[in-house]
Protein backbone atom coordinates (compact mmCIF):
# COMPACT_ATOMS: atom_id res chain seq x y z
CA UNK A 1 0.00 0.00 0.00
CA UNK A 2 1.01 3.49 -0.66
CA UNK A 3 1.74 5.41 2.25
CA UNK A 4 2.86 9.41 3.17
CA UNK A 5 4.24 10.64 5.79
CA UNK A 6 3.14 13.28 7.65
CA UNK A 7 3.66 15.40 10.88
CA UNK A 8 1.10 16.04 13.49
CA UNK A 9 -1.69 17.84 14.31
CA UNK A 10 -1.87 16.97 10.12
CA UNK A 11 -2.08 13.45 10.18
CA UNK A 12 -4.56 13.57 12.79
CA UNK A 13 -6.51 16.15 10.87
CA UNK A 14 -6.62 14.24 7.75
CA UNK A 15 -8.07 11.09 9.45
CA UNK A 16 -10.84 13.00 11.10
CA UNK A 17 -11.68 14.66 8.03
CA UNK A 18 -10.67 18.02 8.78
CA UNK A 19 -8.55 18.56 6.17
CA UNK A 20 -9.30 17.24 3.03
CA UNK A 21 -6.50 18.79 0.76
CA UNK A 22 -2.69 17.98 1.59
CA UNK A 23 -0.66 20.48 -0.11
CA UNK A 24 3.15 18.69 -1.93
CA UNK A 25 5.87 20.86 -3.76
CA UNK A 26 5.45 18.09 -5.45
CA UNK A 27 2.82 16.21 -8.00
CA UNK A 28 1.36 12.57 -7.86
CA UNK A 29 -0.15 10.90 -10.50
CA UNK A 30 -0.94 7.77 -8.39
CA UNK A 31 -4.72 7.82 -7.31
CA UNK A 32 -6.25 5.10 -4.65
CA UNK A 33 -6.04 4.22 -1.15
CA UNK A 34 -3.20 6.09 0.89
CA UNK A 35 -2.38 4.81 4.04
CA UNK A 36 -1.27 8.26 6.30
CA UNK A 37 1.43 7.83 8.85
CA UNK A 38 2.90 9.50 11.46
CA UNK A 39 6.52 11.30 11.59
CA UNK A 40 8.25 10.33 15.02
CA UNK A 41 9.08 14.05 15.13
CA UNK A 42 7.08 16.60 16.48
CA UNK A 43 8.27 19.67 16.59
CA UNK A 44 7.58 22.23 19.23
CA UNK A 45 6.28 24.82 16.33
CA UNK A 46 4.15 22.03 15.12
CA UNK A 47 2.91 21.46 19.22
CA UNK A 48 1.50 24.94 19.32
CA UNK A 49 -0.56 24.79 16.57
CA UNK A 50 -2.44 22.89 18.10
CA UNK A 51 -3.41 25.35 21.19
CA UNK A 52 -4.43 27.95 18.02
CA UNK A 53 -7.82 28.01 15.76
CA UNK A 54 -8.45 26.46 13.70
CA UNK A 55 -6.27 23.45 15.07
CA UNK A 56 -8.09 23.87 18.22
CA UNK A 57 -11.59 23.45 17.56
CA UNK A 58 -11.00 20.57 14.59
CA UNK A 59 -8.97 18.96 17.01
CA UNK A 60 -10.45 18.85 20.36
CA UNK A 61 -13.92 18.51 19.98
CA UNK A 62 -12.83 14.92 18.67
CA UNK A 63 -11.50 13.93 21.72
CA UNK A 64 -7.96 14.46 19.79
CA UNK A 65 -5.60 15.91 22.69
CA UNK A 66 -2.21 17.39 22.22
CA UNK A 67 1.05 16.26 23.05
CA UNK A 68 2.08 13.66 24.26
CA UNK A 69 -0.56 11.69 23.71
CA UNK A 70 -1.06 12.03 19.89
CA UNK A 71 0.61 9.31 17.99
CA UNK A 72 4.00 9.35 16.60
CA UNK A 73 6.07 7.17 14.83
CA UNK A 74 3.41 4.83 13.37
CA UNK A 75 0.70 4.45 10.30
CA UNK A 76 -2.98 5.55 11.92
CA UNK A 77 -5.12 5.72 9.02
CA UNK A 78 -6.07 5.34 5.47
CA UNK A 79 -7.93 7.90 3.10
CA UNK A 80 -8.48 7.64 -0.94
CA UNK A 81 -6.46 10.66 -2.96
CA UNK A 82 -9.10 11.40 -5.42
CA UNK A 83 -6.69 14.07 -7.58
CA UNK A 84 -4.09 16.04 -7.57
CA UNK A 85 -4.08 19.70 -9.37
CA UNK A 86 -2.19 22.67 -8.82
CA UNK A 87 -3.02 25.21 -6.15
CA UNK A 88 -2.59 28.58 -8.38
CA UNK A 89 -5.30 28.56 -10.08
CA UNK A 90 -7.46 26.16 -8.20
CA UNK A 91 -9.41 24.09 -9.69
CA UNK A 92 -11.98 23.98 -6.99
CA UNK A 93 -13.62 26.61 -3.91
CA UNK A 94 -11.79 25.41 -0.99
CA UNK A 95 -12.93 25.91 2.73
CA UNK A 96 -11.66 28.38 4.70
CA UNK A 97 -9.82 26.25 7.22
CA UNK A 98 -8.43 24.17 4.96
CA UNK A 99 -5.96 27.49 4.04
CA UNK A 100 -4.85 27.27 7.58
CA UNK A 101 -4.07 23.75 7.02
CA UNK A 102 -1.98 23.62 4.14
CA UNK A 103 0.28 25.92 1.73
CA UNK A 104 -1.52 26.72 -1.25
CA UNK A 105 1.47 29.47 -2.96
CA UNK A 106 1.58 28.89 -6.21
CA UNK A 107 4.08 25.97 -7.37
CA UNK A 108 2.41 23.83 -5.52
CA UNK A 109 -0.03 21.21 -5.57
CA UNK A 110 -3.42 20.19 -4.00
CA UNK A 111 -3.93 16.92 -3.17
CA UNK A 112 -7.82 15.98 -2.25
CA UNK A 113 -8.27 13.57 0.34
CA UNK A 114 -11.69 11.52 0.74
CA UNK A 115 -13.24 8.81 2.55
CA UNK A 116 -10.79 9.33 5.73
CA UNK A 117 -10.94 6.62 8.48
CA UNK A 118 -8.67 6.14 11.60
CA UNK A 119 -7.23 1.83 11.69
CA UNK A 120 -8.66 -0.15 14.71
CA UNK A 121 -4.68 0.03 15.82
CA UNK A 122 -1.90 1.82 14.99
CA UNK A 123 1.00 0.21 13.19
CA UNK A 124 4.36 0.95 14.22
CA UNK A 125 6.33 1.83 11.19
CA UNK A 126 9.99 4.21 9.90
CA UNK A 127 8.56 6.83 7.44
CA UNK A 128 9.88 7.85 4.61
CA UNK A 129 10.27 11.17 2.26
CA UNK A 130 7.47 11.09 -0.71
CA UNK A 131 5.18 8.22 -1.75
CA UNK A 132 6.57 4.79 0.11
CA UNK A 133 5.42 1.14 -0.04
CA UNK A 134 4.27 -0.71 3.03
CA UNK A 135 3.81 -4.19 2.68
CA UNK A 136 0.34 -5.12 4.50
Amino acid sequence: MKVLSLTQPWATLVCLGAKTIETRSWKTVYRGPLAIHVSKSYPKGCRELEKREPFYSALRPRGCYSYPSMALGSIIGVVDLLDCFPTQPLKQPIPVDEYSFGNFDAGRFAWLLGNPRFLPAQIPAKGSLGLWEYDV
